[in-house]
């Protein structure tokens, strides 16, 4: 066996059909305890690093069961398995696993290869951030925006945008806003009944319940109030609370219809019902943030999907936030990279 750790995305390398022994350190994202249809229980985990993440179960008989069984989610651990796939996707047989403490964690500097961050520079994306927030002309708007992030500013710069589907990782938030941001900038031009002041701070502020509706950096999980309340209920009261704030230090700043048009941003931007949203979106401004917001959460995935899946795979593995197995092959770019078509098939 190779006793060299093996990256995610090296072990997603592995043909489908050969199965390898292999060594690895990871993060321990998911943990839950399940039972089989013959009543036996297993766990069903998902382990990942900065190149990728796996799902894999961890059955009763297996030496690993204990460890993992007294594992938490946010815990590094030394694992050993051999390679497989179930229905085509990489799914390892667990042989060994070992939690690493704190200390060996801290001293052996394994948390950057872990812990999951952007792709974009978090600074360059802050910077771009302040500029749209800069070019916001209605002053009371613009210190909405400033007095809301001020409130959860370390937090809201380093916070995933959500656990699972889209910028599931460290700066994901700011990621994800900055990309609603640079969406909504570039479709205003093209619909000029659109204020463009409102329209912009909802983008930059859409998201920001997040902020405390995650915890846990290593591998982010919902914090109590998050639970009980979600993001678009705490991101409604924090903004409505940046509004209040702004108009009592200028009282002609905003009024009664401008907090009510924001507001109802907030609250719509899920998009639909089923998804969440509190309302459908019934303003120019709040439909094109919707719609923004859907597209750079849906093309995060399409985008995840390229980087991480296995380089030699046609498709991808199934994408529950889009319904698909994505296409993973780049277009032909002349007629010589593909066979003749048959003129019967045009």
């Amino acid at each position: 066996m190779n006793n060299e750790s093996q990256t995610v995305a090296q072990l997603r390398a592995i043909p489908v059909g050969e199965k390898r022994p292999f060594v690895g350190v990871y993060l321990l994202k998911k943990l839950a305890l399940k039972k089989a249809k013959n009543g036996n229980d297993f766990l069903s985990l998902e382990l990942g690093d900065n190149s990728g993440s796996f799902s894999a179960n961890c059955w009763s008989d297996s030496p690993a069961y204990s460890v993992f069984e007294a594992a938490q989610e946010g815990d590094v651990v030394r694992v050993e398995g051999i390679s497989d796939h179930y229905r085509d996707s990489f799914s390892p047989s667990l042989r060994a696993a070992k939690i690493m403490d704190e200390t060996e964690v801290q001293q052996s500097g394994v948390l950057e290869n872990l812990v999951k961050i952007s792709p974009e520079d978090p600074q360059a994306l802050w910077d771009e951030f302040q500029n749209f927030k800069n070019s916001i002309t209605h002053v009371g708007l613009r210190n909405t925006v400033e007095l809301a992030v001020q409130s959860c500013e370390e937090t809201f710069r380093t916070a995933p945008a959500a656990l699972a589907m889209h910028h599931a990782y460290r700066f994901g938030l700011l990621e994800h806003t900055v990309h609603v941001g640079r969406v909504t900038a570039a479709l205003l031009p093209l619909y000029p009944h659109v204020n463009a002041d409102l329209a912009m701070t909802g983008a930059l502020l859409h998201d920001i319940g997040k902020a405390l509706e995650y915890g846990n950096a290593r591998a982010p999980t919902r914090t109590r109030i998050g639970r009980l309340e979600g993001h678009i209920v705490l991101g409604y009261r924090m903004v409505r609370s940046a509004m209040m704030r702004a108009k009592k230090e200028n009282p002609d700043a905003l009024d009664a219809d401008t907090v009510e048009r924001l507001e109802h941003i907030i609250l719509s931007h899920q998009g639909e019902l089923q998804w969440g949203a509190a309302v459908l979106a019934s303003t120019p401004e709040a439909l094109l943030v919707s719609l923004a917001d859907n597209l750079d959460a849906k093309m995060a995935m399409t985008e995840q999907a390229l980087r991480e899946s296995d380089p030699n795979a046609e498709f991808s593995d199934f994408l529950k936030g889009l319904g698909v197995n994505l296409l993973l092959t780049p277009p032909s770019t002349s007629a010589s990279d593909t066979e003749a078509i048959d003129e019967n098939t045009l």
